[in-house]
């Protein structure tokens, strides 16, 4: 039993990544249906806007000390973060916090970086064909990669999450279960909690508030909201943004977890549409549903007993998955009737 459960709480913890990673992506099909094969690089650079924040508040400041001599009879050096200088002790605990915090720097940057590219690319794609949108959004997602390749350099970034977010927490104790029975990574929990507050907050916004709905309508009948004088367009380019803004979320968060690197966006681009793709094309509660279905079949397909079995099944699980339930459902467990179906 606490092997099983382990095993779900590590479902759920990749599945809220696929699951917040799939929802932007489904955003945008739905609202633009535009198929950003880029939306793999938003998540990427989320994560380096971690890297930025952390890199930009551990600046130091470097004062001689001649009282203080080297080993050497230099006098020696003294380097203090900058934020320790500006805040004191309070700067400390910024750069602990750096990861949550960065999020502050993150959300108004994807914000901007989704809304500059619709505004400058994507827009002139709507009416073309999926095959060219999927062509040039994937040379523009290899255009990214290769600029934080020549910024970042090629090698993995590790973030630290804070130190009172370390460690395991007794899952099993919550459960009735024997203490230390079942124990969990911390911030793995905190980004499965983050994730559904994410998740939670996006559907809100959709459905209740007024631009929600208009554009809920929009997903509908463009045309006809059109013809009723508001600017769907602009709406839909402030989705852009927002879709933008929940990849680059999931990858701040998740940056304690995987270091960031210039190919994850590509690490996570094929799993994100398969994830779409399985839960329903413009379905956003298919591919929330799709996400956390597809996360918890991997971490069970993962077992030892499983692999004894079935050796590298656990690196075909979800694509067996969604061969399977488009045989039998080829629009996808909650897509709309008509769409990838003949």
């Amino acid at each position: 039993m606490d092997a099983i459960l382990a095993q779900l709480l590590n479902g759920l913890d990749k599945g809220g990544a696929y699951a917040l990673i799939a929802l932007g992506l489904t955003l945008v099909f739905g609202t633009l249906g535009v198929v950003n094969f880029a939306h793999g690089a938003l998540f990427m650079l989320g994560a380096f806007c971690a890297v930025t924040f952390r890199y930009i508040i551990t600046l130091e400041n470097v004062v001689i000390d001649p009282d203080n001599l080297t080993a050497w009879g230099t006098p020696a050096e003294i380097r203090t973060p900058l934020a320790q200088t500006w805040f004191g002790d309070w700067g400390a605990v910024l750069i602990d916090w750096s990861v949550p915090l960065s999020l502050l720097l993150a959300i108004p940057v994807m914000l901007v970086i989704g809304i500059v590219m619709e505004r400058g690319l994507i827009k002139h794609f709507y009416k073309r064909p999926h095959s060219e949108q999927i062509l040039v959004t994937f040379g523009l997602a290899i255009v990214l990669q290769e600029i934080v390749k020549a910024i970042f350099g090629p090698n993995p970034i590790s973030q630290a999450m804070p130190q009172a977010l370390r460690g395991a927490a007794d899952v099993g104790v919550l459960i009735g279960m024997a203490q230390g029975a079942v124990t969990y990574p911390v911030w793995r929990l905190v980004y499965f909690l983050f994730s559904l507050g994410v998740i939670a907050a996006v559907f809100a916004f959709l459905r209740f508030t007024t631009f929600g709905m208009v554009v809920r309508a929009g997903m509908a009948d463009r045309e006809t909201v059109g013809l009723l004088g508001i600017n769907i367009d602009r709406r839909f380019t402030i989705m852009f943004g927002l879709a933008a803004v929940v990849a680059g979320v999931a990858g701040v968060m998740y940056t304690p977890l995987l270091p960031p690197n210039y190919h994850q966006g590509m690490d996570f681009l094929v799993l994100s549409f398969v994830v779409v793709v399985v839960g329903g094309m413009g379905s956003l509660p298919g591919a929330v549903a799709a996400g956390f279905l597809l996360g918890i079949l991997q971490s069970f397909a993962s077992m030892n007993e499983i692999k004894s079995i079935l050796p590298g099944i656990d690196q075909i699980i979800i694509y067996l998955t969604a061969v399977v339930i488009l045989l039998v459902r080829p629009r996808g467990l909650l897509g709309r009737r008509g769409v990838m179906e003949s």
